[in-house]
């Protein structure tokens, strides 16, 4: 039985999921959304099951996850399953996808949501790593119930919120914000210690940073994944004032190459 995983990963802890799952239901095939968004349709003909992995990010879909769900095709009656990374809930984040799937006539067989550590800086920095541990070790557990669940073949269950913190978090916040994040990165500025390197423009999911004389510029088509932020080996990209003092993070089994497009 062929399954695939499609992922969508900028610092590494949907990376480190899908990688995981993979392995766990038999050396599943590994594709990378970002390497699927040019295309007119992403068919699923040739698979019996297909994963999608993918961060929350204001308690919903990143609008790049929204763009791959719009591109599907030949998924009918294929047995679809969802996981979502997320630093603080998940809320409704998977009942949102399934409802995007539902609109190209396709259907979440299941969902699930795994805590990891949350990389979105212009609010925190990184936990210890004595805390990123103990995550770590929680989301490889339940990562193992994933993958049993879904190797039964089993159906019905999607992971959520209480219904408060759906309307308000999945509703309100999601809705009035997720629009505003490809212009996001007005906000972003680079430092002095850029050595114009150019990996931000490199690891940039969806080609969003230009190099002028060395230096990056935001085009207005951000997905907020903090990505260049996180990744810059010198800390001189910003956003706002406050993240130069935060500390950095991504997944410790990443590498940087696993995110240049």
């Amino acid at each position: 039985m062929s399954c695939a995983i499609f992922y969508f990963s900028s610092t590494g802890n949907s990376l480190s999921v899908a990688k995981k799952l993979a392995a766990l239901l038999g050396g599943a095939e590994l594709i990378a959304i970002k390497n699927t968004i040019l295309n007119n349709q992403i068919s699923l003909a040739i698979y019996d099951k297909v994963g999608i992995v993918f961060p929350v990010y204001a308690w919903g879909p990143p609008n790049i996850v929204a763009e791959f769900a719009s591109k599907l095709k030949n998924g009918e009656g294929k047995y679809i399953f969802a996981v979502v990374t997320y630093g603080g809930m998940p809320s409704a984040t998977l009942s949102i996808f399934d409802k995007m799937l539902k609109k190209i006539s396709l259907k979440l067989a299941c969902g699930f949501g795994i805590a990891m550590p949350g990389n979105y800086i212009p609010l925190y920095g990184a936990i210890s790593q004595s805390k990123q541990e103990k995550m770590f070790a929680k989301a490889d557990k339940k990562i193992e119930k994933i993958a049993t669940y879904i190797k039964s073949g089993k159906k019905g269950f999607i992971q959520k919120g209480s219904a408060l913190t759906n309307w308000f978090f999945s509703g309100i916040i999601y809705k009035g914000s997720i629009k505003a994040f490809a212009k996001s990165d007005s906000k972003f500025w680079v430092d002095q210690n850029c050595t114009k390197c150019g990996i931000c423009a490199k690891v940039c999911p969806v080609k969003n940073i230009v190099l002028v004389d060395g230096k990056p510029t935001w085009q207005g088509n951000c997905q907020a994944c903090m990505a260049c932020l996180q990744w810059c080996p010198t800390k001189s990209i910003q956003q706002g004032k406050n993240t130069a003092k935060r500390k950095r993070y991504h997944h410790p089994q990443a590498k940087l190459e696993d995110f240049y497009v």
